[in-house]
């Protein structure tokens, strides 16, 4: 299983260089693991940023993944990894849902750079 973090998803739907990696881990959404937060966060930049109908098409592609939802036992488990790793709220979600679904977190944010089960792409 993949999980891709927000930045690669905002990458990849800008078109930017540098995001084939993130292209064929979101293209496959047999394996890809969505995560709420990541819905939340595309989805606030994008209508901030490309309008509303930009970030409800860019949510419809996320949503051809396994949508993860922030449960009790999930919140809890992030919370310790936020403790143990120094991750902000956010990114904490995000690699306790990966941990939950055994995928590996394609990103290009320097918060999850080192931690196992990661592919950090520098942007």
């Amino acid at each position: 299983m993949t999980l891709v973090d927000s930045s690669a998803w905002l990458d990849y739907f800008a078109g930017k260089a540098g995001s084939a990696p993130f292209a064929r881990a979101i293209e496959d959404t047999r394996y890809l693991v969505v995560p709420t937060v990541c819905i939340y966060e595309v989805y606030k930049w994008m209508s901030k940023e490309r309008g509303k109908r930009d970030a409800l098409k860019a949510v419809a592609s996320m949503r051809q993944g396994v949508v993860a939802d922030l449960d009790a036992g999930r919140a809890l488990h992030a919370a310790s990894l936020s403790r143990e790793h120094d991750l902000p709220m956010a990114d904490a979600i995000i690699y306790a849902t990966a941990r939950a679904y055994r995928a590996e977190v394609f990103t290009k944010d320097a918060h999850f750079k080192g931690l196992p089960g990661v592919r950090y792409i520098a942007g």
